[in-house]
């Protein structure tokens, strides 16, 4: 049974096909568009114009995934349910709405948080690497935080394993602000080593999903997360990587968005150096410490 859409403003049926799960990224801007055109078109005829799915038996799947998540819960119980476990709600049509998302070739729709919505207000810098990063990368996350956090700088993450941990760990242990974007529900941690620092950031940081609550760790949420975390910051800083690593798949999401990529030089034997090594011979800019990020940064800014 289709939803009373009547009583529902744009905003407000976004929200509800991004609760979902049924609604890719690339879906859930179809019907951002369309709604902004006329809020009255239906859903079947928003799947009926989505060119990516003009095959017949491919949207009856998608038709039929809605329908099965309407009669599941209301769109109010759905609110109820997020309230409760204190999670909000920020879209693309909300005051607030980050700049550098909306400037994008794919803006996330709707996005869940919780935690403290101004850090998105602060200048961000993006910092990725490794999941298992060697003595040499914590060594220059130890000594790159600390100025940087001084600095003001809102520091960005995945809240992976590695590097992403440590970016959000050290960045809190020099009393600095931080935002992790992760590939699940707010609900679900992954890694599960990061349980108690993500509960940590909820509460006091700031965490941000595309994916509603029950979201699993699905291997194709993260390439569009590291959209996210390229697109939010105006410059990424890559420290340590492999040559095919999701590190380099953000790093090159930042470069097609006309954003700024760092890469820290790396020993040209190390196997988790070729990464940020191709990136510095492609024409990222090379950077030996946090003063070298901060200029950078600050040419940016004036």
């Amino acid at each position: 049974m289709e939803m009373n859409r009547e009583n529902l403003t744009v905003r407000d049926k976004l929200i509800y096909h991004a609760m979902t799960g049924a609604c890719t990224p690339h879906f859930m801007k179809h019907l951002y568009l369309s709604w902004m055109r006329d809020p009255c078109y239906s859903i079947e005829e928003n799947i009926n114009s989505y060119v990516p799915i003009a095959n017949e038996s491919k949207q009856q799947k998608l038709k039929e995934a809605i329908e099965r998540a309407y009669s599941r819960m209301s769109y109010g119980e759905q609110l109820e349910l997020y309230r409760s476990k204190e999670i909000q709600i920020l879209t693309i049509l909300d005051k607030g709405y980050p700049e550098g998302w909306l400037n994008s070739y794919l803006p996330p729709v709707v996005v869940f948080y919780a935690g403290n919505i101004r850090l998105l207000e602060q200048p961000c810098l993006s910092v990725v690497g490794s999941r298992n990063p060697t003595a040499y990368g914590k060594a220059v996350l130890n000594e790159m935080i600390p100025p940087l956090v001084m600095e003001g700088m809102t520091l960005v993450s995945g809240l992976a394993k590695g590097i992403d941990q440590m970016v959000h760990s050290f960045t809190i242990g020099n009393g600095g602000a931080t935002i992790g974007i992760i590939g699940t529900g707010l609900d679900v941690t992954y890694p599960r080593e990061n349980a108690a620092l993500q509960r940590q950031m909820m509460a006091e940081q700031l965490v941000i999903s595309e994916y509603p609550l029950g979201s699993k760790p699905e291997r194709f949420h993260f390439p569009m997360r590291n959209r996210l975390i390229a697109n939010l910051s105006s410059a990424t800083l890559v420290i340590e990587a492999a040559e095919k690593s999701g590190s380099l798949i953000t790093a090159n999401l930042a470069l097609q968005e006309n954003r700024d990529v760092f890469a820290v030089p790396g020993n040209i034997n190390s196997r988790l150096s070729v990464g940020t090594n191709q990136l510095i011979k492609a024409g990222a800019a090379c950077v030996l410490n946090a003063t070298d990020v901060l200029e950078e940064m600050k040419t940016q800014w004036n």
